[in-house]
């Protein structure tokens, strides 16, 4: 599906770009809240699906006009995603969403190793086993990749290894890793965008991790954690290697 965007060119220049949308772009109208908070969920999820590109120049009228808000709680929600690096701000030019690079990626991944990690050998050494939830998670997250729906694979994703980290009861590791949440989604997508064809292997390491937690193996489940989050090249090579 293609959606019209107005966005704004370098120098103020207002234009109308296509989008491409997989999965449909979702209905602004959807979010509840607080103008602000409506208006900074439905861009950060746009920006994660990919419907709002990397590189575009976002436009406050567009915004609000999209949204039905004054442009006020648009500027809170640009310095909201601009705090969690979704979007460049640059003066009197507007917003310009940044892309999602191969070094980003790779130090997503690595923060995920150590937090995750720790939380492999914590639940280990205290036969905790996998937590229900991410045994819960496994079939929907496998129905969700069927359908190449990455917004929600990712979402359920995040929701799978964030169980694992919650279960190891260190709440500073917790609040650094939900702390990501954003842009562990965002990399995600995008990586599942440029290298579909590794769906397979993600869900069978899933399966293992789960089964490597409940023998309270350590080290067979740390091997697969690092593999799970081990960059792969041929996605890297596909993704510029910082921002322009």
């Amino acid at each position: 599906m293609m959606n019209l965007l107005q966005v704004r060119q370098p120098g103020g220049r207002q234009c109308e770009g296509i989008v491409m949308s997989t999965p449909a772009t979702a209905d602004p109208s959807a979010t509840q809240g607080p103008a602000r908070d409506r208006v900074y969920v439905w861009l950060r999820d746009e920006i994660i699906r990919g419907s709002i590109e990397g590189g575009r120049f976002l436009d406050e009228l567009w915004v609000s006009g999209t949204m039905g808000v004054s442009r006020t709680p648009v500027r809170e929600a640009f310095h909201r995603l601009a705090a969690e690096k979704f979007i460049t701000l640059l003066p009197r030019k507007g917003a310009q969403v940044r892309t999602v690079t191969a070094r980003e990626l790779e130090e997503v991944y690595q923060s995920r190793q150590l937090i995750e990690g720790h939380a492999v050998t914590v639940l280990c050494a205290r036969g905790f086993g996998a937590p229900t939830s991410m045994i819960e998670l496994i079939e929907p997250m496998e129905a969700a990749g069927r359908e190449r729906d990455w917004f929600e694979v990712s979402g359920l994703d995040r929701q799978f290894h964030l169980a694992m980290v919650r279960a190891a009861q260190n709440s500073v590791l917790t609040e650094l890793y939900e702390s990501l949440r954003s842009r562990q989604q965002r990399v995600a997508v995008r990586a599942l965008n440029v290298g579909p064809h590794r769906l397979d292997t993600i869900n069978a390491q899933h399966r293992a991790l789960v089964e490597a937690l409940d023998e309270s193996d350590a080290d067979k489940a740390l091997e697969i954690l690092a593999a799970h989050l081990r960059p792969v090249p041929e996605v890297l090579a596909l993704l510029p290697a910082d921002q322009p």
